[in-house]
């Protein structure tokens, strides 16, 4: 609490009501100036760690501080030690030794399914659930494996493709499958 109190010190408040509950602070610090709306009747901010953690942020305290009030007082009692100490406050039984435990029979048998086994066999499957867009527009045109630009095949056995290999320009010849 210490450290958000320095932090709002360097805050700009400006008070939004006379009953002193709604509240606009401004942040100098950093690379630009933001600025954040804070109610203390419904213990909102907009940076929403107020009400998140029912924690005061340095918004609240930079509020109170312009007015007056104690911060301290909108801190909820989940942070008090009274509730830390209800938590404890349960004693946990003894555990039996564990020779003594009973343990149930197995009234069913575990049956693998293997259908969900992996194949072991030939290139991985995928299990993705395809929808609308994995849908491909169909094409009629042949595309070229290197370049990828569309050819005409008409009566033609074999395409030659120009293109860069490391340093020197290589000829391909590239055998189309008809």
């Amino acid at each position: 609490m210490v450290v958000t109190r320095q932090l709002a010190r360097s805050m700009n408040v400006e008070i939004y009501s006379r009953r002193l509950e709604t509240f606009r602070v401004t942040e100098n610090i950093g690379r630009r100036p933001r600025s954040y709306g804070v109610d203390l009747q419904n213990r909102q901010c907009e940076c929403r760690k107020f009400g998140t953690l029912y924690y005061p942020c340095t918004h609240v305290v930079a509020a109170c501080a312009k007015v007056n009030l104690d911060a301290e007082q909108y801190v909820d009692d989940v942070y008090t030690l009274e509730c830390t100490l209800r938590v404890w406050e349960n004693e946990f039984p003894v555990l039996p030794d564990l020779s003594t435990w009973e343990v149930p029979p197995i009234t069913f048998e575990l049956v693998p399914d293997r259908g969900l086994r992996r194949n072991l066999r030939g290139c991985p499957q995928s299990n993705r659930i395809r929808n609308e867009i994995d849908i491909r527009e169909k094409s009629d045109e042949k595309l070229c494996g290197i370049c990828r630009l569309s050819f005409v095949i008409a009566g033609i056995n074999a395409l030659t493709e120009t293109f860069m290999l490391g340093s020197r320009r290589d000829r391909v010849e590239i055998e189309l499958m008809l």
